[in-house]
């Protein structure tokens, strides 16, 4: 129906997979609802309104979607759950008369939408799991692999790659927690009429023996999916909230993941790289650029879903009394976007840990040039246990720090293990080869490698735990 000669989203073709943008489809919507319209035909056939043949008509016809003839209906009804009504009830002589008996267009549309949203969270809890073994194996392969550590973007204290890879591995195993828990509470509309009174449904069973009650808890079961307690016309959208919330969580990791990386493949740090296809284009004015495109991506992909939030907060905040339809056009916005962004960041950081290049020599440089430094804390715990004055010592390896900072900065070597194995003032009580020992920061990385390989085996037991389901 469309081409590229007019606008497209991009995530129709561009960013998201093609499984993410099937059940985002109109397609896909449209025969999610008439699978909601033939369970309420085969309730109300187990209740005694309807036939069997009429649910055997609507059944051969549920997948049968004809979206120019809808499109069609749509054009004069403007109602475009009466156009595919119509158009599915035109396909079906036998059971189309009775097709959303007692119903109104959210019990179909909100029910429709959870359904969607439960397979979409069950695609992204997926692409978590595949993310999470990604990172899992990385973090064992580099869990003794020391680099330099930085607070405030300045030099700190040695760490390991596999510690620092285990910082995003905690935070997306949060994440797959909190998919778990949404996914487990996910609740739909149920069957409960224009105002949620379920009235329609109460003047439509009298006689039969079924409760409004009844008819939605086995229209539900058909559908495997709980239903709300209370709805007014519309599901509560604090649950969209919620799933929106859920997801610019998981974009927040892989943000903080992407950034750290953007940041080390600068030539400053250099210590860190994207893959780079052999004949991928880095610029189209510097033919030497290498930039981190994937990345980079994903820190524009989750600006775009932190944001999103805040729509869904105004859309459950501004449902006014029995419902307002301020919300449904952004609706049709934010939710395949959140999801489809969601996927494609998935996607894009399962690629980047996969083939995540580590450059040894550029992360021993960096460890070389400002390691030492933070081993003087260690040489001063040697030191003080050696007899020395704690507040003595401070003072000298300041000052030997404060010349060696100078000549690193300046690029020259870092002089700092020569001068201090050379100082009277420690070598009184330190042997010189002990001096340059302790300043080897290789080693001062505390039980940072445990703690890496630990996480890394709760992330491989959380990815084979089945999930929670209610």
């Amino acid at each position: 129906m469309f081409d590229h000669a007019v606008y497209l989203s991009p995530f129709t073709w561009r960013y998201g997979s093609e499984e993410m943008r099937h059940i985002w489809s109109e397609v896909h919507r449209r025969r999610t609802w008439r699978r909601i319209w033939v369970a309420l035909a085969r309730a109300q056939h187990e209740a005694g309104l309807v036939t069997a043949e009429q649910v055997a008509d609507l059944e051969a016809h549920q997948d049968d979607v004809d979206l120019e003839r809808a499109a069609q209906r749509e054009a004069e009804l403007r109602h475009d759950l009466m156009a595919e009504l119509r158009t599915f009830a035109e396909q079906c002589p036998v059971g189309g008369p009775i097709l959303h008996l007692g119903a109104t267009s959210e019990d179909v549309k909100d029910n429709g939408d959870a359904l969607r949203i439960r397979e979409s969270l069950d695609l992204i809890r997926r692409r978590l799991v595949d993310l999470l073994r990604a990172l899992a194996n990385r973090i064992e392969e580099t869990a003794d692999l020391a680099c330099m550590g930085y607070t405030h973007l300045q030099p700190a204290e040695p760490t390991t790659v596999g510690y620092r890879l285990a910082q995003y591995g905690q935070d997306l195993l949060a994440d797959l927690e909190a998919v778990d828990r949404l996914r487990a509470s996910l609740r739909g509309k149920g069957l409960k009429g224009a105002v949620g009174t379920s009235a329609s449904f109460a003047q439509l069973l009298q006689g039969t023996g079924w409760t409004p009650a009844d008819l939605e808890r086995r229209v539900m079961e058909l559908l495997d999916l709980k239903a709300y307690p209370v709805a007014t016309q519309v599901a509560p959208r604090k649950q969209e909230w919620r799933v929106v919330t859920t997801l610019a969580g998981i974009a927040q990791s892989l943000h903080r993941f992407a950034f750290d990386l953007r940041l080390l493949q600068s030539p400053p740090f250099g210590e860190w790289s994207e893959p780079f296809g052999r004949r991928q284009v880095g610029s189209s004015a510097m033919p030497f650029k290498r930039n981190p495109v994937d990345a980079e991506n994903i820190c524009s992909l989750a600006r775009y879903v932190a944001s999103l939030p805040a729509v869904a907060w105004e859309n459950a905040a501004g449902s006014l009394l029995e419902r307002t339809l301020d919300d449904s056009a952004n609706r049709r916005l934010i939710l395949p976007g959140a999801f489809l962004a969601t996927d494609e960041m998935l996607l894009r950081a399962a690629r980047l840990v996969q083939g995540l290049v580590l450059d040894r020599e550029a992360i021993e440089r960096n460890l070389t040039a400002y390691g030492t430094f933070a081993a003087t804390e260690r040489l001063l715990m040697e030191l003080v246990k050696a007899g020395a004055d704690r507040q003595a010592m401070h003072e000298v390896l300041r000052e030997h720090s404060m010349v060696a900072w100078e000549a690193v900065r300046r690029g020259q070597p870092n002089p700092l293990p020569d001068r201090l194995a050379a100082d009277p003032r420690l070598t009184a009580h330190l042997l010189p080869d002990r001096i340059r020992a302790l300043l080897d920061a290789t080693g001062y990385v505390g039980d940072a490698a445990e703690r890496a390989r630990a996480l890394a085996g709760e992330m491989r037991r959380r990815c084979t735990s089945p999930p929670p389901r209610r």
